[in-house]
């Protein structure tokens, strides 16, 4: 029915030459219309997974050995966290101290965990101050809302989640009970401080969470206009899975002598068997059953290029019988949110979704990544994939190629 791994390979893995790996191999591909996608080479998604060779010095201390209040350690513990990651190890110790500072990490690595317990560190000390971060999408803000729920237990530290999808007025609301920390993402967070009703005059720290991919997204308007409601006397924390001179200009405007820590290690891809299933003729969506009926595909996160093409092939394999679930931008946030939280518990083990509705999914354990529609850029694939292989386990990425 299909064909993997066939005159695409060069050699027993096919591995194709890495150099290339920043470049759109785009075409036109014979008898598409004027108005469909460019198509990128192939080779690009065939790579077997490599043992992650980190050069980041092993971890040796234990979250007490910082400077945190005893029930932000408690509260780690019981969450089952005592070993910081690398990226928590080597930003902790700074932050606390009050350095601005610039983190590069890949995704998955713990990040979320190294700004906030700092933030949460200053408001026990300081109540009377706020705290802001930043997110990309709605999703991964109310995943950081999330963790500081879990992290902050027993203490007396409020949150407020501004993101758009969710009614403007409730936040309103919420913002008026003066809550610690503000977590949303640009255009919403930009609009309630227009209306007067997001005060950032007491806000001395602020996160600039996955800032290349804000910058992607184009809210580098509303990031820079945010800054500069800002106290000049605040500390500035931007993390980034990449840094290009858009991201550098970012921090040269708004941070002071920012520590610069990178602990990527490359892992996302390494980590990720990627290869390719040759359609050969093959009708798209019978392939794609075959594939989900086998026992090792426990838990897939396929991406498809459009919204209604999304929604239409989560319908299509829940009327064939498959626990499956869709994520895109025509959704309400309330829905999404359902949707995710059912693939994070498993009572679904297949969700569908548009690359923007699937930046900041932080989900354990996703055994496949489909690109069921190819992605447009090679940067958006890499993006992708980093969804699985996670936690030094290995994880299959399988792209449509017809």
């Amino acid at each position: 029915m299909y064909q993997q791994r066939n005159s695409f390979r060069s050699g027993s893995r096919g591995r194709h030459n890495r150099s290339n790996s920043n470049r759109s191999f785009g075409h036109n591909r014979s008898g598409r219309g004027r108005f469909q996608p460019k198509q990128l080479d192939p080779r690009l998604f065939i790579k077997p997974a490599d043992a992650v060779q980190s050069e980041v010095a092993p971890v040796t201390s234990t979250f007490s050995d910082f400077k945190l209040p005893k029930q932000l350690v408690t509260n780690l513990s019981s969450m089952g966290f005592d070993t910081p990651t690398p990226i928590q190890d080597q930003a902790l110790t700074p932050i606390l101290n009050g350095h601005d500072l610039i983190g590069l990490a890949d995704t998955g690595t713990g990040k979320t965990i190294a700004f906030v317990l700092p933030i949460l560190a200053k408001l026990i000390k300081d109540p009377a101050q706020n705290a802001l971060i930043i997110a990309p999408t709605r999703e991964l803000a109310v995943q950081i809302k999330d963790d500081i729920k879990a992290l902050s237990n027993g203490l007396p530290i409020k949150t407020v989640l501004l993101i758009g999808g969710t009614g403007i007025y409730r936040q309103i609301q919420e913002l008026k009970r003066n809550p610690h920390i503000f977590i949303g993402t640009p255009g919403r967070l930009k609009d309630l401080h227009e209306r007067g009703s997001l005060n950032l005059n007491n806000t001395h720290t602020i996160v600039l969470d996955e800032m290349d991919r804000m910058l992607d997204m184009g809210f580098v308007k509303d990031i820079t206009k945010l800054l500069s409601f800002l106290p000049k006397e605040r500390q500035t924390l931007l993390f980034s899975t990449t840094i290009d001179d858009r991201v550098e200009g970012i921090a040269h405007t708004f941070m002071n002598n920012p520590l610069k820590i990178s602990v990527k290690t490359g892992a996302t891809a390494q980590n990720v068997d990627q290869d390719v299933v040759h359609l050969s003729g093959s009708d798209k969506i019978s392939v794609l059953k075959e594939l989900l009926k086998q026992q090792r595909f426990q838990k897939v996160l396929i991406f498809g290029r459009t919204k209604y093409g999304v929604e239409k092939l989560s319908v299509t394999l829940s009327q064939n019988g498959f626990s499956v679930g869709a994520i895109h931008g025509n959704k309400r946030q309330s829905q999404r949110q359902r949707v995710l939280t059912d693939f994070k518990t498993d009572r679904i083990n297949i969700l569908v979704a548009t690359d923007v509705a699937a930046r900041g999914i932080d989900v354990k354990d996703i055994t496949h990544v489909i690109n069921y529609d190819q992605p447009d850029t090679y940067a958006d694939y890499i993006h992708r994939i980093g969804r699985t292989g996670r936690a030094g386990k290995t994880g299959q990425a399988l792209t449509f190629v017809e």
